[in-house]
């Protein structure tokens, strides 16, 4: 008859310890294969102690775990070769094509230009001067219209960088990051005498919050609050104009053109609302993003709430053809203006709530019963 072997002592490791390797009991590989002959090792040499001398007892965990570790050594992955991690980009032939392109119409231009003037002056010094002088103020607005158009591409790219650190700091809470974001958003909307008192009371809190995601909170809520209800009320009167003017012109062709020129319209509003100028350059941008972000998110996303606000005014039987058109372009426009709020928004949606298509279609709903 075997003696009963005494229950074993507890051990105590610490975790930093570096012979200590930790071992997930659902690992189904080499790992556990490893910990399972570890342990029958453990359980032989535990058994045989146990027959030679009954005060002897199993190894501590701190042993099992290392001869878990000896038993099968961890597999590393290869390093990747430097040509995948650094891929040589081929050079550019289109963009050196367009560069030495414009360059020879910007000469042709400027000789055309100079050529004119000499011919001028040959005729009279009179018609001279006067080129002379039109082709400087012409040069002057040109360099002013570059000048804005690049300032405001600037402030896009600020905006989609705010954008962008507020979401890391929001994962990553991150203090000092998001007092540099706090204070660098607080310049960028300093012109906006809306926010006077808002930008007053985040630079009273801007030390007293330890955690970056609320200090990022706390700035969309004060500087983001009016700016939405703004937003969302811009966006409810571009659909009302769209749906109703829609509803009654006769022409396709003006529809598709007083949706653009709104749509458009509504863009740039929304975009200097929240710190952007867009030029024409920048307004393209947008337009282009905007698109963009609709073809992702799924078109005009007609979802089950708004399309029981639709069934439940009871449109379907009471409302023409052609008034529900406009209803739908009214639809179209007010998801335009929810993109645009996502790309022109400094910060994102987290403290606050994001406004739904559903809301703004009840409102232009109701504006619609109105007008019956």
């Amino acid at each position: 008859m075997t003696e009963r072997v005494p229950p074993r002592r507890p051990a105590t490791f610490k975790l930093t310890d570096p012979s200590v390797v930790l071992i997930d009991a659902d690992d189904s590989g080499s790992t556990s294969r490893a910990a399972a002959q570890a342990g029958a090792t453990a359980s032989s040499s535990s058994s045989s102690a146990s027959s030679s001398s009954s005060a002897s007892a199993a190894p501590p965990p701190r042993a099992r775990i290392q001869l878990a570790r000896e038993a099968e050594p961890p597999i590393v992955a290869p390093k990747p070769p430097a040509s995948v991690i650094n891929p040589k980009k081929g050079f550019r032939w289109g963009a050196l094509f367009w560069t030495a392109a414009t360059g020879l119409v910007t000469l042709a231009f400027w000789l055309w230009i100079s050529k004119l003037i000499e011919d001028l002056f040959a005729q009279s010094q009179m018609l001279g001067t006067v080129g002379m002088v039109l082709a400087l103020l012409a040069a002057g607005s040109l360099a002013i219209i570059v000048g804005r158009e690049a300032f405001g591409l600037i402030r896009l790219a600020r905006i989609e960088q705010l954008h962008a650190r507020a979401a890391k700091v929001l994962e990553t809470d991150n203090r000092a990051e998001a007092q540099a974001i706090i204070r660098e958003l607080l310049k960028f909307e300093h012109p906006n005498p809306q926010l006077a008192r808002a930008r007053a009371t985040l630079e009273k809190h801007i030390g007293d919050i330890i955690d970056g995601a609320d200090l990022i909170r706390l700035a969309e809520r004060e500087l983001m609050t009016p700016l939405d209800l703004e937003a969302r009320v811009m966006i409810s009167k571009a659909a009302q104009r769209v749906s109703l003017v829609t509803a009654i012109s006769p022409k396709a062709l003006i529809d598709v053109l007083f949706v653009a020129i709104v749509a458009t319209r509504l863009i740039g509003q929304l975009a200097r609302l929240y710190g952007g100028r867009p030029g024409a350059l920048g307004m393209f941008k947008l337009m282009r993003q905007t698109i963009s972000h609709l073809a992702v998110t799924g078109g005009i996303a007609l979802s089950d709430s708004v399309m029981q606000s639709v069934l439940g005014h009871g449109l379907a039987s009471r409302l023409s053809a052609k008034l529900g058109e406009g209803v739908v372009n009214g639809m179209l426009t007010a998801r335009l203006g929810l993109a645009a709020i996502d790309l022109t928004r400094p910060l994102p949606f987290d403290a606050l709530p994001r406004p739904v298509l559903g809301d703004l279609v009840k409102d232009l709903l109701k504006k619609r019963e109105k007008e019956e």
